[in-house]
């Protein structure tokens, strides 16, 4: 079995995640299939971590609305909205919606709608989106009007859009660009999502192409934060078993694309100093409770109330504190090589 260190494979990322090198005005829909999905639950974050790749500013990219042709900004992973390569992104959703959870009792008795209330919703939201543009607001009166369905008309206008996320992995509906400051729905016109297992080898394979070694755990963790069955988590890598090596990580075996392992072994660890925006997929695809890239006693400087990811430090790969985009405020609890900080910071004025 090979084996790896952590600075090898967080050097690699970098570098795979256009972190080392950032391509100068590079497409944002190949930056985003490459990270597996950016986080868009707040839109000027995915912004900035396009621009932390080269891809736009966030100011050409704000003002489109976070929207490319070739992107679809729907919930996925964890439930939160992302920006997905929209060819990619029925297979996304396949695999999101395998959880299931709406089939739970629990669910129904907290938001009011039973899974055949979800089906009828379903129905509805196709027809009322098909080739169509609505509001929240709008999505909601359409619905009610064709299902007569009142008791649901308090969790259909929910902020949170509990009812409309199963809706998402199914694949009748996605956001659509904004109106006056108000969300919008469309159809994403998928026609169809693919066959799980054909599903996760699309999504395997993207994300240990992005985030490189991997536990059926940690990529459950990403996906929807450990909730998944792990049979149903070991079945997709089996699907995946022609592509893949294990390999040995400081003790810990793990997973690799067999086409990535002779860049990993070649990895060198890299000293570069990096600034991350919020809710970089840097952070993210590893998690917040990955002690290879925060030291756990420093997670809650990271990962902070209400679920807000903090932009942070970077140093030969780990994350070494966090900063103030707004300032250029560092907090720092590893010592920083000093220029490259200061280039960094020089850089993001730029972008800002």
């Amino acid at each position: 079995m090979r084996r790896l260190t952590w600075p090898q494979v967080l050097a690699w990322r970098m570098r795979r995640q256009f972190l080392l090198e950032p391509e100068e005005h590079g497409d944002p829909v190949a930056v985003v299939r490459r990270l597996a999905g950016v986080q868009a639950q707040v839109s000027s974050a995915a912004a900035a971590a396009l621009a932390a790749r080269g891809a736009a500013t966030p100011g050409e990219v704000g003002a489109r609305g976070v929207i490319e042709p070739g992107l679809v900004r729907t919930w996925a992973m964890r439930g939160t909205l992302h920006l997905l390569p929209r060819e990619e992104a029925p297979a996304y959703l396949a695999l999101c919606a395998t959880v299931r959870n709406w089939e739970k009792p629990s669910w129904t008795k907290a938001f009011g709608a039973t899974p055949a209330d979800l089906e009828t919703i379903a129905a509805a939201a196709r027809e009322v989106l098909d080739g169509a543009v609505l509001t929240r607001e709008e999505l909601t009166a359409a619905v009610l009007e064709r299902t007569g369905s009142e008791h649901l008309r308090q969790a259909l206008g929910s902020g949170w859009g509990t009812l409309l996320k199963p809706l998402a992995w199914w694949g009748v509906l996605c956001h659509g660009p904004s109106r006056g400051g108000k969300v919008t729905f469309t159809s994403p016109g998928f026609g169809g999502l693919p066959p799980v297992e054909e599903a996760a080898r699309v999504v395997l394979r993207a994300y240990l192409g992005a985030h490189g070694p991997a536990t059926p755990l940690m990529f459950d963790n990403w996906l929807m934060r450990k909730t998944s069955r792990k049979a149903d988590v070991k079945r997709w890598f089996a699907a995946l078993e022609d592509e893949l090596t294990k390999v040995e990580v400081e003790g810990e075996e793990m997973h690799a694309l067999t086409c990535e392992l002779d860049g990993l072994l070649e990895s060198a660890p890299s000293p570069a100093v990096r600034l991350l925006g919020p809710f970089d997929q840097y952070v993210l695809g590893a998690g917040t409770d990955a002690s290879f890239l925060i030291p756990p006693d420093r997670r809650a400087e990271v990962s902070r109330a209400a679920g807000w990811i903090a932009p942070v430090v970077l140093h030969g790969g780990r994350v070494a504190g966090t900063w103030d985009p707004a300032t250029g405020e560092t907090s720092l609890w590893e010592e920083v090589p000093a220029d490259p900080l200061r280039q960094e910071r020089e850089r993001w004025k730029e972008l800002l």
